[in-house]
């Protein structure tokens, strides 16, 4: 019998609340299954995981297979690296060590994504108060531009009119 670890999904018509289940791979979604080891919630922020480690890593080691968004909610909680390295036969200090020093990194890295966040909030007020100030400095320079161009271009013409007259009167006084 193949094994999955996928969401069975429970709740409201436009709520949805998910029980992470052991389901054999042939049962419908919200079919029987074998054991519920866990309960992920998307709406809300952050999403709620909760997940029973000590049975998630028992159906992984038995071979149940994760669907994609249970593997990656596994991942978030850090149950694939843990059976990562219970299957490479590390000792339980050696994992608890690398289990911490990934807790830290993972929580370095959402501090560190909430402060570009906030940063990015004042930094997008600021571009556009600085675009307009340039916008308006442009529109005030094109148009400088364009009486300067106007001017050099009658210039230019008169100039080219000027030479056609002198050149007429040339041929015909000949």
């Amino acid at each position: 019998m193949a094994v999955k670890l996928r969401l069975r999904r429970m709740g409201k018509k436009k709520q949805p609340i998910y029980k992470i289940v052991a389901a054999d791979a042939r049962s419908p979604r919200d079919g029987r299954f074998l054991e519920a080891i866990g309960l992920y919630n998307p709406l809300t922020n952050p999403h709620t995981i909760d997940i029973k480690e000590d049975r998630a890593l028992y159906w992984l080691g038995v071979g149940a297979q994760p669907t994609d968004t249970v593997k990656s909610l596994l991942r978030q909680k850090g149950i694939t690296l843990k059976f990562d390295l219970m299957k490479r036969g590390f000792d339980d200090e050696k994992i608890e060590a690398e289990l911490a020093n990934w807790q830290k990194v993972k929580e370095a890295s959402a501090a560190q994504k909430a402060k570009k966040q906030k940063k990015s909030r004042k930094a997008k007020a600021k571009e556009q108060e600085e675009a307009a100030k340039a916008e308006e400095v442009s529109d005030e320079s094109s148009q400088t531009e364009k009486e300067a161009g106007v001017e050099d271009g009658a210039a230019e013409v008169k100039g080219a009119a000027s030479e056609e007259n002198t050149a007429e009167k040339e041929k015909t006084e000949e």
